[in-house]
């Protein structure tokens, strides 16, 4: 069973995937999604950060151990069901009516790192990790949605050597690509999203609405362009 934990500290959210290496599958799209509703419909919170409780990994993506043996045996509805709930759940992120950060503690890793991306700020620890898109080596194509993502947080050329090389970025080197507002070791992490969360006690109401129009490209490519693709059944694992 997934496990996705939050606690509150003041205007401040914070979400700790707790699923081992947080690979996404319905249990756990589901479980992240339920969290995500109760801190906006329960809680006066303005401010959310989302970290994980694994050693050296924030996410490693897809759980292709669940996913690849659907697509083997040509289940495609529950195929198409499934990357549905993904670039849904990266709409709930990139749309949500609080400021979101991405504590990547460890490891972001394909899905898991177009996941950070579709939160308004990524700080990243600087003492292990390794941010990257190896789907050019995996054979798996990105959606259009997924690459909206990556076009709102990664300066274009840095995005389009990363999606053609696979290559693995350092902390510093994030920093440098301005893929991340800041680095820090990992016991300070937290405590520094913490401080710049907390700077941040703006209005829900206004925060939304800028994030409907600001990431309106975003939407439209979920929402209008990336269906052709899930209803062509043309995955790749």
């Amino acid at each position: 069973m997934a496990n996705v934990d939050f606690t509150l500290d003041e205007s401040v959210a914070v979400i700790t995937l707790n699923s081992g290496e947080n690979r996404f599958n319905p249990d756990f799209l589901n479980t992240f999604r339920k969290v995500l509703t109760t801190v906006e419909t329960e809680t006066e919170a303005r401010t959310i950060i989302v970290t994980s409780g694994h050693e050296k990994i924030f996410s490693n993506g897809l759980d292709l151990e669940w996913l690849a043996p659907i697509i083997q045996n040509q289940d495609t509805a529950a195929a198409k069901s499934f990357f549905y709930l993904l670039m849904d759940t990266f709409k709930r992120v990139a749309t949500c009516p609080l400021i979101t950060m991405a504590a990547i503690s460890g490891h972001a890793f394909a899905g898991g790192a177009i996941f950070s991306c579709a939160f308004d700020y990524r700080l990243m620890r600087s003492d292990r990790g390794f941010f990257c898109f190896p789907e050019v080596d995996l054979g798996i194509p990105f959606l259009p949605g997924m690459l909206a993502l990556l076009r709102k947080a990664i300066p274009y050329s840095v995005m389009e050597d990363m999606v053609f090389s696979g290559r693995r970025l350092t902390a510093e080197e994030c920093l440098a690509g301005r893929i991340v507002r800041s680095i820090h070791p990992m016991e300070q992490l937290l405590p520094a999203a913490l401080t710049f969360a907390k700077s941040l006690n703006k209005k829900r109401s206004t925060v939304a609405e800028m994030k409907k129009r600001m990431n309106k490209p975003i939407l439209d490519a979920i929402e209008k362009e990336d269906p052709a693709y899930i209803e062509s059944g043309a995955f790749h694992v």
